[in-house]
């Protein structure tokens, strides 16, 4: 079954190098692959081409979507030349079968997958992964709790310490939901960020003034979006 991708412009599939720019892996190199469909549907999702294609703001299912064998995705990935990979999307466990036997192709990279932290991966596919970014979403997002926090899996990527939850925070209330998540899963704080939301640099840096304080006194890592600084919202960055 091959891989449904995002696209930079129709036809394109999104698999590009840069600078990873948020989380514990902020500034490394890195070669990305961006998944299509996502389950959730956040108010604010910056990725929407990824899964919105029908209602308001829809965007047209055939420009935005390709669909590649792993073959063909592993070997467009290493004609980039990099040792680190970053899957992310929409929500690439949705695609977890055709994913696994892609990154088998793949044994030398240093695999992240960034994920909504709302779908187990099986076996064959968690063996294969380095580091999970798990970003769950908070109220402002505009999901349902029961869709967007599910109990048992935040409480099984707390427990593994290679998942590291990074969470987009609007309102200085979000950093008390923040808070509460962090102790009803029991979190560690060393692997726990937060992040303001925004899409351009002046909405970034407007709410780290404010954001930052709260990180320092509530002992949580704070991280920036340095590709929005870099690049601007833009595909393939």
């Amino acid at each position: 079954m091959p891989l449904t991708l995002a696209t930079t412009r129709p036809g394109e599939p999104e698999i590009f190098a840069s600078l990873q720019g948020e989380g514990p892996s902020a500034g490394r190199p890195s070669v990305f692959v961006r998944l299509s469909r996502c389950n959730l549907a956040c108010t604010w999702c910056d990725t929407a081409y990824t899964w919105r294609f029908a209602g308001p703001g829809a965007f047209e299912r055939k420009a935005n979507q390709v669909t590649l064998s792993e073959d063909d995705t592993a070997a467009r990935i290493l004609a980039l030349n990099g040792n680190r990979l970053v899957v992310t999307g929409g929500e690439p466990l949705l695609q977890a079968s055709a994913l696994a036997r892609m990154l088998a192709l793949l044994p030398d990279m240093h695999v992240e997958i960034e994920t909504n932290g709302t779908v187990a991966p099986p076996p064959a596919l968690d063996a294969l992964v380095h580091q999970y970014n798990v970003s769950p979403k908070l109220a402002h997002s505009g999901n349902p709790a029961n869709l967007a926090l599910i109990p048992e899996r935040l409480a099984a990527f707390a427990a593994d310490a290679r998942a590291f939850f990074k969470f987009v925070v609007a309102t200085p209330a979000d950093v008390e939901e923040v808070l509460a998540l962090a102790k009803a899963y029991a979190i560690p704080q060393e692997r726990l960020f937060v992040m303001p939301e925004g899409t351009d640099s002046a909405t970034l840096r407007t709410r780290a003034r404010w954001l930052a304080p709260l990180a320092l006194d509530n002992g949580l890592r704070f991280s920036d979006r340095l590709h929005i600084h870099l690049y601007g919202d833009t595909r393939g960055t």
